[in-house]
């Protein structure tokens, strides 16, 4: 399929209510969750070892609220085609925008923190919170899809309310060409993704287990020195988020290695821990453990 006929195709269903979307999301969960089981293995497992103090029936609960939040987040991606920025104020509130302008006020550019939680597709709207820096650079970091025609439509997704899709090899160039222009700019980064072995730096406990974290996004932000907001995320209710940018240093080069990222992983676990059902438990990102990743090192595979 042709990436003009699947926009096409999108930004019509992208025109029908939210009553509608979610009416055709919960038709989705039937399928996904009863027919399909997509992924259920590997969600089971991570519920189960990320929240051992839960009974099985609350671990089904969970699962099963999850699977019913997933076909959402699918449907809300698609409507941000079409919905306009005061529609999508009604539905998106964001709280501490004002801290990000007072850096921008004293030159320096922001950057942000976010895990798979709740919608975060819809901080791409970041832009309509700055009440006097509208024309700041409000950027998302991205990593590009193998499917071509998917990855031009999210990248038309998410530059649909101001945002800028940089791809993640890309990022410091641009951030120093920004710098050099004076323009100020917001990055957000996803930092819960799984690092290859190559790639693995650190393991952190989170969620009761053994983690390997990605350590980039805190290289980059030292290295630009910027100020750095951990993004809050909750779901109060069906179609209603709350973003609350949360300060946690405008001085990151004066902080330990490492310092950073151990402080990012306790919020998000604080924060998944409030509505456990928001996270994006389908993603298998305790696959690569301590203990092989210590024997492909001291099998010289690696440089540990």
């Amino acid at each position: 399929m042709g990436y003009r006929l699947l926009y096409g195709l999108f930004y019509v269903l992208s025109l029908l209510p939210f009553s509608v979307l979610y009416v055709i999301a919960d038709g989705f969960y039937l399928i996904v969750y009863h027919l399909v089981g997509y992924r259920r293995r590997v969600v089971r497992r991570n519920l189960t070892l990320s929240f051992p103090e839960m009974s099985l029936s609350e671990i089904k609960k969970t699962e099963k609220a999850f699977y019913h939040w997933l076909c959402d987040y699918f449907m809300e991606t698609v409507k941000l085609l079409s919905i306009s920025d005061r529609q999508l104020a009604k539905h998106l509130e964001f709280r501490g925008a004002e801290q990000i302008e007072q850096c921008f006020d004293k030159g320096q550019a922001c950057a942000a923190m976010l895990g798979h939680y709740c919608n975060w597709e819809y901080l791409s709207a970041t832009g309509i919170a700055m009440t006097r820096w509208e024309r700041a650079v409000m950027g998302l970091i991205y990593h590009p899809l193998r499917n071509k025609v998917f990855d031009r439509l999210f990248i038309a997704i998410r530059e649909k309310h101001g945002g800028t899709c940089i791809p993640k090899k890309d990022i410091l160039r641009r951030l120093v060409e920004y710098r050099r222009s004076g323009s100020m700019s917001l990055f957000g980064y996803i930092a819960d993704q799984s690092p290859k072995w190559e790639n693995i730096h650190l393991f952190l406990p989170f969620m009761h287990q053994d983690t390997p974290v990605f350590t980039g996004a805190e290289r980059i932000i030292r290295k630009m020195n910027n100020a750095v907001f951990y993004v809050h995320m909750e779901r109060p209710s069906r179609g209603k988020y709350v973003c609350t940018f949360e300060l946690m240093t405008d001085r990151p080069q004066e902080m330990e290695e490492y310092e950073l990222t151990k402080d990012f992983f306790v919020r998000l676990e604080r924060n998944i821990q409030e509505q456990p059902a928001f996270y994006l438990w389908t993603h298998d990102r305790w696959k690569r453990t301590r203990e092989v990743y210590d024997r492909k090192v001291a099998a010289g595979e690696i440089r540990g």
